[in-house]
C-alpha cells in the first residue's frame, strides 16, 4: 500500500500539466477539456499511449468531481523556466 494518500503523485503532476496534443482542443490543459469530450473518449475508446492513460485517469477524476485536486499542481511558470 502506498504512503501517498492520493496514489501516484507523479501521475497527478503529469495530468495537471498535460495538454491535449491533437484535435479541436489541441494545446488545452487536459483538466480544462469539456467533460462531454472526455466522456466521448470513454465511450469510443482511449487513444493509445500515455495520452490515453492520462485521459482515462482524468475521466475518473471528473466523474468523481475531484478536479479541484489538480488545480494546485498546475505549473504556471513560463516555458523554459
Amino acid at each position: 500500500m502506498s504512503d501517498q494518500p492520493f496514489g501516484d503523485t507523479e501521475l497527478l503532476l503529469r495530468l495537471a500539466n498535460a495538454r491535449m496534443p491533437f484535435g479541436k482542443y489541441a494545446g488545452t490543459l487536459l483538466m480544462n477539456l469539456p467533460e462531454a469530450y472526455v466522456v466521448w473518449f470513454a465511450r469510443k475508446g482511449w487513444p493509445t499511449g500515455e495520452i490515453g492513460e492520462l485521459l482515462a485517469a482524468l475521466y475518473s477524476i471528473k466523474e468523481n468531481g475531484l478536479e479541484y485536486l489538480l488545480r494546485p499542481l498546475v505549473d504556471d511558470s513560463p516555458p523554459g523556466k
